[in-house]
């Protein structure tokens, strides 16, 4: 027991650290108030990295035999749905950055918490607890208080643009923060419902999803690589620091929390 719960400590706490973390260190690597790298490209090297990942841990696993297997476009399908709402919210966060302050998007980002866990009462059946319900309810109303404390509805004039950063959210970030919970809650209650429904290794389920994710991210990155940024540039230390903590801060909680009764996470990578 003792073990177990150290091992949840040390989840919990790369957790903590690699969310906590991400939006301040999106904020570094900007060049002139711009983010200076395409977010698709940083995306498919993510993804890369957890479809490696994932084919070891199969491989480790005892499970290789089922790559060998005849894929079934039944099975295989139900992935790209949640691929596709991934890469729309991976997206949404570099773009967000633009409309508010990292500390704003860390607090409102929380409330894709609500809207999973809402999707995941009414879409699943699930119900949930009053101690949960209040929970749901604190963190919602710090999100409101955030927000309309934070709320810029016009430009920033004299003394105030040279204060520094400062706390700041516009209309048009906030109505974002509102899509991107909405498609991340839809995203994580769908995967849930997928993984759950087939009887593949979790591993295996994984590789569908990664490889969905290459594919969609890549497309869309090469589509704008065409027109913009070559496919590494602007990459610097920072890039490579996201790149590198994600792919394995997601895989070490999503698959002991997977495997048991508890709701798969949202698997935004960026």
């Amino acid at each position: 027991v003792a073990k177990l719960r150290s091992s949840w400590g040390v989840l919990l706490g790369l957790m903590v650290l690699i969310y906590g973390s991400h939006a301040p260190l999106i904020t570094l690597t900007k060049v002139d108030g711009r983010v200076p790298f395409n977010p698709s490209s940083c995306v498919v090297m993510i993804e890369l990295a957890k479809l490696l990942i994932s084919l070891v841990t199969l491989v480790l696993t005892g499970g290789a035999s089922a790559l060998r297997a005849p894929l079934h476009l039944v099975l295989v399908a139900p992935y790209a749905v949640p691929a596709v709402l991934y890469a729309l919210n991976n997206n949404l966060v570099v773009l967000m950055q633009a409309y508010m302050d990292p500390s704003s998007y860390q607090v409102l980002s929380n409330l894709k918490i609500a809207s999973t866990a809402l999707l995941y009462s009414v879409c699943l059946g699930k119900r949930l607890r009053p101690v949960q319900w209040l929970a749901l309810g604190l963190l919602m109303g710090a999100g409101v208080c955030h927000s309309y404390s934070s709320l810029d509805l016009g430009e920033l004039e004299g003394d105030e643009a040279e204060e520094g950063p400062r706390l700041h959210i516009t209309a048009w970030g906030l109505l974002l923060v509102l899509v991107y919970c909405l498609i991340s809650g839809l995203a994580a209650v769908y995967t849930e419902r997928v993984l759950k429904s087939q009887k593949l290794p979790l591993s295996l389920q994984n590789i569908y999803l990664y490889v969905f994710g290459v594919a969609i991210n890549g497309l869309s990155s090469f589509s704008s690589v065409a027109s913009e940024k070559s496919f590494l540039e602007g990459y610097s230390g920072v890039v490579w620091i996201i790149i590198a903590g994600q792919p394995p801060a997601t895989h070490s909680c999503i698959c002991p929390l997977t495997s048991s009764s508890a709701p798969h996470l949202p698997d935004e990578t960026l």
